[in-house]
């Protein structure tokens, strides 16, 4: 029968039963469990600081203390390892032509597997090959890796050893008691099962949904905490608090405003025109416009004004109007019954709102000034001109 049993069986209990029925720690299955490290460090303020690796010397490193599980094959079971006081390694001189790059593991060798004579566990460094792009060796049966080490061409104790500042690569990644919540270190592993979760080292909960991690406010619905704010959203419509203090909105590609606008701009510079017909350029300034996102309600209000003056002999009015197009159609033409008017050689201010209505929702929207006088022979000018777009919840 294949079922194994632990402290069952009065006799004929043996390792293999032990190691496959003991040692519940994060699962990958429903039989085996993740190789790794178990979380903690003694002041509490770091994930992981079990087996941290360190430069000791020009070709030597001491891995500090700490426990793990290595889980061998699905018939093996899994072997929990603890090294109680730190273990220097060290590590063979470079190649004279070529960097390589070491392995450093922990290694569990089994002869029941191995067909050898060794039943121990290990601190091991498995040596890579010198190659003008050398790459890791691959982890050995029964091994976790801890860390990858680049050993340059010609390093030795007399030549400047190891620099241990750029050459350690850290892979250890931890594991936790089973259903317990995962501190995320290194790669971003699967879950075993819905309603796993792991803390992000954004310090995100999140929750495995089957498929992937999700964002725990998704599971609530609520509001994604600025701490999370570089994370994509889960679903469309999910709230974040962004930039500033500003809620956002996920529109299924990215975060954009939740409510969008006001949309504002303006021009201080005063000049003039002696055009009798809509023209958006004045005598000494560019044209002015603001382009705009329609909202949902496919509604927005629309504020535009300038000061207005005619300067010269005669009689006349001067017109500020708009035009509103989206790409290539127009949407609202500018014409005189919805201008600002004035007909006085004085400065007058004027401005008016109008409602824009029947926008498609979510496309851009380009607002123009546009301006003209009724007397060629008169300068009508325009100073403070504003335009302001407010969409409608």
């Amino acid at each position: 029968m294949n079922l194994r049993s632990s402290w069952v069986a009065e006799t004929g209990q043996t390792r293999e039963d032990t190691r496959l029925t003991q040692t519940p720690t994060t699962m990958i299955n429903p039989v085996q469990v993740r190789s790794g490290i178990l979380p903690g460090s003694y002041s509490g303020q770091w994930r992981l600081s079990g087996f941290w690796m360190t430069g000791a010397s020009a070709m030597t490193a001491t891995v500090s203390e700490g426990r793990a599980v290595i889980q061998g094959d699905i018939s093996q079971g899994v072997y929990p390892v603890t090294l109680p006081a730190s273990e220097p390694v060290t590590f063979t001189a470079g190649n004279a032509t070529y960097g390589r790059i070491d392995l450093v593991v922990l290694k569990v060798y089994d002869k029941l597997y191995d067909g050898g004579t060794r039943n121990e566990a290990v601190v091991e460094v498995i040596q890579g090959v010198p190659e003008a792009s050398p790459k890791a060796p691959a982890t050995p049966p029964r091994s976790l890796p801890l860390y990858e080490v680049t050993v340059p061409a010609n390093a030795s104790a007399g030549n400047g050893g190891i620099p241990w500042n750029t050459s350690l690569k850290d892979l250890r990644t931890p594991v936790v008691a089973a259903g317990g919540i995962l501190p995320v270190e290194g790669p971003v592993l699967p879950g075993a099962h819905p309603g796993a979760y792991q803390d992000a080292p954004n310090n995100q909960l999140q929750r495995w949904d089957g498929g992937k991690w999700v964002a725990y406010p998704e599971a609530i619905g609520g509001i994604v905490p600025s701490s999370a704010s570089t994370l994509p959203g889960s679903y469309v419509g999910q709230y974040r608090d962004g930039a500033g203090g500003r809620i956002e909105r996920w529109n299924g590609s990215a975060w954009a405003p939740a409510v969008p606008g006001p949309y504002f701009t303006d021009s201080l510079t005063s000049s003039y025109t002696t055009s009798t017909t809509w023209v958006n350029t004045l005598t000494n300034r560019d044209v002015v416009s603001l382009s705009f996102v329609a909202p949902a309600s496919r509604q927005a209000l629309l504020s535009y004004g300038s000061r207005i003056q005619l300067v010269g002999t005669g009689s006349g009015v001067g017109f500020m109007g708009v035009k509103v197009t989206t790409g290539a159609t127009v949407h609202s033409d500018v014409n005189d019954s919805n201008a600002v008017v004035a007909a006085s050689p004085g400065n007058v201010s004027m401005a008016t709102v109008q409602r824009l209505q029947n926008l498609t929702a979510g496309a851009t929207y380009m607002v123009t000034a546009y301006y003209r006088g009724t007397n060629s022979a008169l300068q009508t000018w325009f100073n403070n001109t504003y335009l302001q777009v407010t969409p409608q919840h």
